[in-house]
């Protein structure tokens, strides 16, 4: 493209745009923002959301809504981590609180306290799988050789919460799901927990919508988000989600078709493809 080294040279006043955002002290306006780049404030915003795929108000939000998450667990108060974050409002937190989390921000700093997840660990053509639900729905579909890895993990995901052994029922359940990784034209059908940024929501509600024998790629991806400069954040995204299969990355490919990384190893994401009929050349 023609206009990419203009855009180019403004790289480093970016980066320099970036960093005024990413403290916790009150989000510079667009103003100061564009004249610390040396732009006018709508040529600044142009070439800001061109370089880095979102507007710079997305990006201070994404910013406060990282450091909210680390100091979440490290605070004594939702209240005192809200305000160290950079919300000057906790209204304008609160309101878009499940959004940035996942889940209600007591839960997340608590580790899943006063939650109750039912989880069972089978066995299925790719290895160990556990399944994990809570009270909306599945949260977790994990793949690993080892059960214990799988049960180690989840307890990570999830320290506080109280974690109960599946009954007969609930392997039932995990039985439908052995199912579908066996047989993906079934579909999936049951309610889910899914829990992320608003980013990491909006890929993974793309990805669903990917039907079993075709993939996309992360570029496709981010243009199907309407995002199409967050190739990697959409990969990062891919790489974050806990439930495989019902929210099926193991779709998203490179741009030259080859398969390129995957939560549960690389083989299991050809062998999914392979048996879902979707052509790919070998990785590389």
């Amino acid at each position: 493209m023609t206009a990419t080294p203009k855009i180019s040279k403004h790289a480093a006043a970016i980066t320099v745009a970036c960093r005024m955002l990413e403290t916790p002290e009150e989000t510079p306006p667009l103003g100061d923002l564009a004249k610390a780049a040396g732009l006018s404030p709508y040529h600044f915003h142009r070439v800001f959301k061109q370089l880095t795929g979102v507007t710079p108000k997305a990006y201070a939000t994404a910013c406060r809504a990282r450091r909210l998450r680390d100091g979440l667990p490290k605070c004594d108060t939702v209240t005192e981590a809200i305000y160290q974050a950079g919300f000057n409002s906790s209204g304008r937190f609160y309101a878009a609180a499940e959004d940035m989390l996942g889940m209600a921000p007591q839960h997340f700093r608590s580790g899943g306290k006063g939650e109750v997840i039912r989880f069972a660990v089978g066995e299925c053509s790719l290895g160990a799988i556990l399944v994990a639900s809570s009270e909306i729905g599945v949260c977790c579909i994990m793949l690993d050789e080892s059960p214990e890895v799988l049960v180690a993990e989840l307890q990570h995901r999830f320290p506080k919460a109280k974690l109960l052994g599946a009954d007969e029922n609930y392997e039932n359940l995990v039985a439908k799901i052995v199912g579908l990784v066996e047989q993906p034209q079934l579909g999936f059908d049951l309610p889910l927990d899914v829990r992320g940024t608003a980013f990491q929501q909006r890929v993974w509600q793309a990805l669903r919508e990917i039907p079993a024998g075709s993939t996309l790629s992360y570029a496709e991806v981010a243009h199907k988000i309407g995002s199409p400069k967050s190739v990697r954040a959409v990969a990062g995204a891919c790489g974050a989600n806990l439930i495989a299969i019902a929210i099926p990355c193991h779709r998203v490919v490179r741009t030259d078709g080859n398969l390129s990384g995957y939560r549960w190893g690389v083989e299991r994401k050809r062998a999914l493809l392979a048996r879902e009929g979707a052509s790919h050349p070998t990785s590389k």
